[in-house]
């Protein structure tokens, strides 16, 4: 069977004006899944210009200057799971914005499977600003997560972005 094309989305922020957009900003992300079929996400609390929220995201975060996309997304997966994974599929890019800190993202998804757990690496930020911690979900109870926590403006946009490369990951699972 074909595997399907990579997914190219292009979103803009709805929530917050647009001023001007001052630098780009490279991230790696990945839907994590084991092999009973749970994913696993990210919870963060936090209370900063965005709002005081509670959110479901993927685990990712930026790449480094000479970094590939596939290793940020392994290192950040160590550091924000305790994560070893295997990268099964590049799902695709998505860009997107936070015109609130002038930003503009761009998302390198992949799907990746879960091969052992330890200990997480978390910053201090991490740790004591967003309070990450981590959700662990069959895939319904995931896409429910991302529509209730989409109450608020920057977990609209949150849910924008990955709700569709979620529903690619169960398709590219599925194939």
């Amino acid at each position: 069977m074909k595997t399907p094309p990579e997914i190219r989305i292009e979103l803009q922020d709805t929530e917050w004006p647009l001023t001007y957009t001052d630098h780009d900003r490279q991230i790696a992300r990945a839907i994590v899944v084991d092999d009973d079929g749970l994913y696993y996400f990210v919870r963060a609390m936090r209370d900063d210009e965005f709002g005081a929220v509670t959110l479901i995201e993927t685990s990712g975060g930026g790449v480094e200057p000479g970094e590939a996309p596939d290793a940020a997304i392994r290192r950040e997966l160590r550091e924000e799971l305790g994560a070893e994974v295997e990268i099964l599929a590049r799902i695709g890019v998505v860009s997107d914005y936070y015109n609130l800190i002038h930003r503009h993202n761009i998302n390198h998804y992949f799907l990746c499977r879960a091969l052992s757990f330890g200990n997480r690496h978390l910053t201090e930020d991490e740790l004591d600003k967003y309070h990450l911690s981590t959700l662990k979900l069959d895939y319904e109870a995931a896409v429910e997560e991302y529509e209730r926590r989409a109450c608020t403006p920057l977990g609209r946009l949150i849910a924008y972005r990955e709700l569709p490369v979620l529903k690619r990951a169960k398709v590219l699972l599925e194939s």
